[in-house]
């Protein structure tokens, strides 16, 4: 494995974490929340994410509004939502459905912060699993010198340091977004 493999898989983590951190609820309402949604379309013959059936979009930081691209599954879209157990309630409004997001409390806005720590920490595992392999193939390469190992090897942990310190930023700025009120 050399550095741009090992630099190309930590952004890979780093990615999903951004992903995965979108889907966590802030009190404000944004198209991530629903868009991945699974949904049995069509009387269950398709599964499709709500992202692929609707345009998803906020008609203000307290609401999400979605309007199928056929209205013909509006119920399905609505009653989908309803089953992913993700604490929000659509309601059909003519042509779209609307969903209302509350406000946090502060024991939840703490629940989810100690959600956002868990996946940052799983994150950050994920990350020293990648420099965990990276050193070993680099000690494995009997055809480069110790110092070129040596130099590897600073260089890979320099890389692993990088990306953890993105990791702390995206959870900080997260965890801020979750305690403002």
């Amino acid at each position: 494995m050399n550095l741009d493999e090992v630099n190309q898989r930590m952004q890979k983590v780093l990615e999903v974490l951004k992903v995965d951190l979108s889907t966590v609820r802030t009190g404000r309402a944004t198209p991530s929340l629903v868009e991945n949604v699974v949904i049995n379309a069509y009387g269950g013959s398709a599964k499709m994410r709500v992202m692929e059936l609707a345009t998803i979009s906020t008609s203000d930081s307290q609401t999400i509004l979605i309007t199928p691209f056929d209205q013909s599954i509006i119920g399905e879209i609505n009653k989908g939502i309803m089953e992913a157990n993700i604490g929000l309630t659509p309601v059909i409004d003519g042509q779209n459905i609307r969903i209302s997001i509350p406000l946090l409390s502060e024991e939840r806005r703490q629940q989810l912060v100690q959600l956002v720590n868990q996946k940052l920490e799983g994150a950050k595992i994920q990350v020293r699993q990648v420099r965990h392999e990276g050193m070993t193939d680099v000690k494995k390469d009997e055809e480069i010198s110790e110092d070129e190992v040596a130099r590897l090897e600073k260089e890979i942990q320099r890389l692993t340091d990088d990306t953890i310190s993105q990791i702390d930023a995206l959870g900080k700025k997260k965890e801020e977004e979750l305690m403002q009120v």
